[in-house]
């Protein structure tokens, strides 16, 4: 069983594994965390790595099980979200060859953040043809399992994953940006990204 956290654009870390598992399960029985990939990813914008976060509603309650966590449709977050996308990677290869699929993602409200994550990742899977069967946890798996990557959810360890370099847009002008959204690698390796992932072995 191979075990990960379902979070917004995933990182291409965690879609390397996501690719390779032969059983995946996705755990949806956990607390919420901020400062998280379950509300954010990051990109590579014209001046460099660029966070996209996806507000969520408030709450008193000290824990809440990320299922109840409600997307603040207060703020017009899709739009800011799908323009920052245009601006980052409209020079490159092949943003118009998905974009299409994409932007229905950014036009339709969004209520529940898990629901959502889950719709993203579907998308995704379209567009790098990639045929992924997967279950959710039905309760919290306490004790760490044997292919558990609930790790890659934790923003604040990228300095610990290393992927094999590939093409970037900004590259010449800001370098190799490591563990960018998955976004960042089909936008700029179209088709070629599915074998990428499937040829990657993760280094921490």
């Amino acid at each position: 069983m191979t075990l990960l956290y379902p979070t917004y654009f995933p990182n291409i870390a965690s879609y390397v594994v996501i690719s390779q598992a032969k059983r995946l399960v996705f755990e949806v029985q956990d607390s919420y965390q901020k400062q998280t990939y379950r509300n954010r990813c990051y990109i590579y914008g014209a001046n460099g790595k660029l966070g996209l976060h996806i507000p969520v509603q408030f709450s008193q309650k000290n824990r809440r099980n990320t299922s109840e966590i409600l997307i603040d449709s207060s703020i017009n977050w899709q739009s800011l979200h799908w323009k920052s996308l245009e601006s980052a990677y409209k020079t490159s290869p092949f943003f118009e060859y998905y974009q299409d699929e994409l932007v229905s993602l950014f036009t339709t409200k969004k209520d529940s953040l898990l629901a959502f994550n889950f719709e993203c990742i579907e998308v995704i899977n379209s567009c790098l043809d990639l045929s992924i069967d997967y279950s959710k946890s039905s309760e919290f798996i306490k004790e760490k399992q044997q292919n558990d990557y609930r790790h890659l959810v934790n923003a604040r360890k990228e300095s610990e994953i290393k992927i094999s370099p590939y093409i970037q847009v900004f590259k010449d002008k800001h370098g190799l940006i490591n563990n960018l959204s998955i976004l960042d690698l089909l936008f700029n390796e179209g088709p070629n990204a599915k074998s990428y992932l499937k040829t990657q072995a993760l280094t921490f």
